[in-house]
């Protein structure tokens, strides 16, 4: 069932942690990703058609599917995360260790091979075989841990201490968030590559951003970043999670960090986390304007509305996890049960959408098996 909570604890002027603002504000961001060879700002699609047919003014894509070849925005985070590490300390052979459902992982190798560094990778015993072979061709090794994401990054946390090892995790805990506040200012470069199209100086071209949420820290991250360019300008924001791991739903519900209620059973795997972050949290808490939650029945229907466009639209690959978005979208437009929240949201005929696809297909196996049940919208 999908559910849908407006923020209570909004504010329009909120204060967030000096620390993690200077984070954000940092100049060299960009240009740490720049430096790498695979760089190129991701496309910004248009899919007029598929706006057309469902009643909105315009929908585009940030398409994320394409980053760096890896089929994901994570290695934004962890570029920037090691990066910086590398910079701050003497120069040395280390071996940087995290947990992941996949996306987060494969960019920690990726990067942590790039600058002739090691890692060392747990990952939940649910996880993909793909996901976990694509990790190894990085050159990583891999740990699978039974039990959920959560229990992974316990035991990478326990293993790292233990070892002597660099933890570079995407969430954050009380005396661990300087990595991760690195990791979410990394992830900002997404935001600004549309500087130069729909995100004009005092007034954005769009009036809704759909952001996935696993622990809350790239939503966090587009958070920030609306808030702080545009102010009372910013575009509606709207979080989205599986139904069955709304752990920020759950915190937004009770006003303060709470553990999902769900089973953490979910086709999105890279959004398949129990406990919010606690350097994402203020920010979601205090700039979000609706936390929604979605069943994996909409993912599948998103993923086959990219992989099937409307009319003349082009072909965009999402993953489970990046299909969240479309899904929340879909859902709002079509779900009965959604129809007081779509019309105090105010969705319409003029709205314009951004959406992230912040995955392809990195599970082919399973992105094939939802496409082969091609449903019309």
């Amino acid at each position: 069932m999908c559910q849908a909570i407006f923020n209570p604890h909004f504010c329009t002027n909120p204060e967030f942690s000096t620390d993690l603002t200077a984070a954000f504000e940092r100049p060299d961001i960009s240009g740490c990703h720049r430096s790498f060879s695979e760089y190129q700002p991701t496309p910004l699609v248009t899919l007029p058609a598929l706006a057309a047919k469902l009643n909105l003014g315009k929908i585009r894509v940030k398409d994320e599917s394409r980053r760096f070849g890896l089929k994901a925005f994570k290695v934004l985070g962890a570029s920037y995360a090691i990066s910086r590490f590398l910079e701050k300390n003497p120069p040395g052979d280390y071996i940087f260790c995290t947990a992941t459902d996949g996306n987060h992982g494969r960019a920690i190798a990726w990067t942590a091979r790039r600058l002739a560094q090691k890692a060392i990778i747990y990952m939940p015993r649910d996880t993909v075989s793909a996901r976990i072979e694509a990790i190894r061709g990085e050159g990583a090794i891999v740990h699978i841990v039974d039990g959920s994401y959560d229990d992974a990054v316990r035991q990478a946390v326990e293993e790292a201490r233990k070892n002597g090892w660099q933890m570079i995790a995407d969430t954050a805990w009380p005396g661990y968030t300087s990595v991760p506040a690195d990791i979410m200012a990394g992830y900002t470069t997404l935001f600004s590559e549309m500087e130069q199209s729909i995100h004009s100086p005092d007034k954005p071209g769009i009036d809704f951003v759909f952001l996935p949420a696993g622990v809350g820290s790239f939503a966090a991250a587009g958070v920030w970043y609306y808030l702080n360019r545009y102010r009372h300008n910013r575009p509606r924001l709207i979080i989205v999670e599986p139904t069955e791991a709304a752990c920020l739903l759950e915190s937004i519900r009770a006003g303060e960090i709470s553990v999902s209620r769900g089973t953490l059973r979910t086709i999105m795997a890279g959004l398949n986390c129990g406990t919010p972050s606690l350097l994402a949290w203020p920010f979601l808490k205090s700039g979000a304007d609706l936390f929604m939650a979605v069943p994996d029945k909409w993912a599948e229907e998103a993923m086959r509305a990219y992989y099937y466009p409307t009319g003349k639209d082009p072909r965009i690959i999402s993953g489970e996890s990046g299909s969240a978005g479309m899904a929340a979208l879909l859902a709002l437009l079509k779900s009965p049960a959604l129809s007081e929240t779509k019309q105090k949201l105010g969705l319409g005929p003029d709205s314009r959408v951004l959406l992230i696809n912040t995955e392809g297909d990195t599970d082919p196996d399973g992105f094939g098996q939802v496409i082969a049940r091609k449903k019309d919208l």
